[in-house]
């Protein structure tokens, strides 16, 4: 038997982490004589059931050396950790994300846009895309033995729109007809037919309305609408025109809106240049200049091509502008606004109205209930009165309901202020005259500043040098 005054079985205790893949020795009361064998120490471990992965080097170290451990916390044995699985995942066999063709350029330096319409043709019955299953993951184990589990990869599912297929174990899914494969709102995958104008959109075309994608192989004219469920693609302009699309717009020789018509679209809006016009969209990416115009994207505005120029009107997005220029030397009033969707912020502003009209109503019916209570306690309330008390009622239920909606929106958008953490506004040059709106923080440009990101800190607008 050792010579101890204290056995070790008193003195060394196992502590275990909170998932079970360490285990840790520690001492305690212990006498500066205790003296133990590697098996007394494997003996305390099977106490605390610990049984996998254990340091046995460690252990004969710990034995040789008992008091160079007294006062440390030693770990003795590390389990196997589990292999979570892998996620599931949709393979789209076409990239719908980048042109597969790309304008030529000339040998006078001049780029032939007839090239420029990106079109992923399909034929009916052809494979678009392949579903892959989730892994379960290989379960891992404990130090005391036990088995832990794994954690099994998500499954993915084909997001399916219009006139497209799957197979019976839906692995697959093919093309329903001949047509163009779009991607819409919430990634939805399509197949369209395409409707193609070789020339101008004007009278003697009239408006468009199409299921499907469609490609205007010259300008649409001041007065004229296009509406499409899939893409619209214009190689030459676009002036005052109504142009409205379910996936994206792209327009080749700009946007020339004469303060008329919208372009809306639920993905992106690609121009070379937007003067005079209204766009609103997921995403909008501009080449050469936004000149007065209201742009409003759910997620970034892109303006950084040879010029990348914003001057003029009010550009928002929920969370990225990014330009070259903002604003000019004649300091043209110039706002930017970041982090909350405009419709949200004109929406809290009607709620707020409409939540003072509520209160207002509630006041009036509680004062008006209080004065047939008061009747009823001294027993003057008449048959008719008690049937305005039962309305009454009835009344202040419907305006408390109402009363709660609109406070639990309203709490919900306010908190969309607040997480305006990622919104940024990036540009190489803003002038004065220009001002930047990020949640419910505004800047003011006073002097010129080159090469700056604006960005929410410390409760203000930051400027930090790009």
């Amino acid at each position: 038997m050792p010579d101890q005054a204290v056995p070790l079985s008193v003195c060394a205790e196992i502590v275990l982490s909170e998932d079970k893949l360490h285990a840790f020795l520690q001492f305690k009361q212990c006498d500066d004589r205790l003296t133990f064998s590697i098996d007394q120490l494997g003996e305390v471990l099977q106490s605390f059931h610990v049984s996998h992965g254990v340091d046995r080097s460690k252990l004969a170290e710990i034995a040789d050396n008992p008091k160079a451990f007294f006062s440390a916390k030693t770990l003795i044995a590390t389990g196997s950790p589990p292999i979570p699985g892998q996620d599931g995942y949709i393979n789209l066999l076409l990239d719908l994300d980048t042109d597969t063709k790309k304008p030529a350029e000339m040998e006078d330096g001049k780029v032939d846009f007839k090239q420029i319409t990106s079109i992923h043709n399909v034929k009916k019955g052809q494979l678009i895309a392949q579903r892959f299953f989730g892994t379960e993951g290989a379960p891992g184990i404990a130090v005391t033995g036990e088995t832990i589990a794994a954690r099994a990869g998500k499954e993915a599912h084909f997001k399916i729109g219009k006139n497209v297929v799957t197979d019976a174990d839906k692995t697959n899914l093919y093309a329903a007809i001949d047509g163009m494969v779009t991607k819409t709102d919430r990634d939805k995958i399509n197949v369209f037919p395409v409707f193609e104008v070789n020339g101008d959109v004007d009278y003697n075309i009239g408006n468009i309305d199409f299921v499907g994608t469609v490609v205007i192989r010259g300008s649409v004219l001041t007065g004229f609408r296009i509406k499409a469920a899939g893409d619209i693609r214009v190689t030459g302009s676009v002036e005052g025109a109504d142009l409205e699309a379910d996936g994206s717009i792209e327009i080749t020789a700009g946007i020339l809106g004469h303060n008329k018509g919208v372009i809306r679209a639920g993905k992106r809006v690609k121009s070379s240049f937007i003067q005079d016009a209204t766009i609103i969209a997921e995403e909008v990416t501009v080449s050469q200049s936004i000149m007065h115009s209201t742009v409003r994207a759910s997620k970034e505005v892109i303006c950084k091509g040879s010029k990348g120029l914003i001057v003029g009107g009010v550009i928002q997005a929920g969370e990225l502008v990014s330009a070259r220029t903002v604003g000019n030397s004649m300091s043209t009033a110039t706002v930017i606004e970041v982090g909350v969707l405009p419709e949200l912020r004109n929406e809290l502003a009607q709620l707020r109205t409409q939540l003072r009209s509520v209160n207002e109503n509630i006041d009036k019916t509680d004062k008006a209930l209080g004065m047939l209570d008061q009747l009823a306690a001294v027993g003057q309330l008449g048959p008719d009165k008690v049937g305005m008390r039962i309305k009454l009622n009835h009344t202040k239920r419907q305006l408390t309901e109402e009363q709660t909606s609109i406070k639990e929106r309203v709490f919900e958008l306010e908190k969309s202020l607040e997480d305006s953490d990622r919104a940024k506004v990036e540009v190489n040059s803003i002038y004065s005259g220009a001002k930047i709106v990020i949640g419910r923080y505004t800047k003011f440009i006073k002097d010129p500043i080159s090469h700056v990101k604006f960005e929410l800190a410390n409760g203000d607008i930051a400027m930090i040098p790009l």
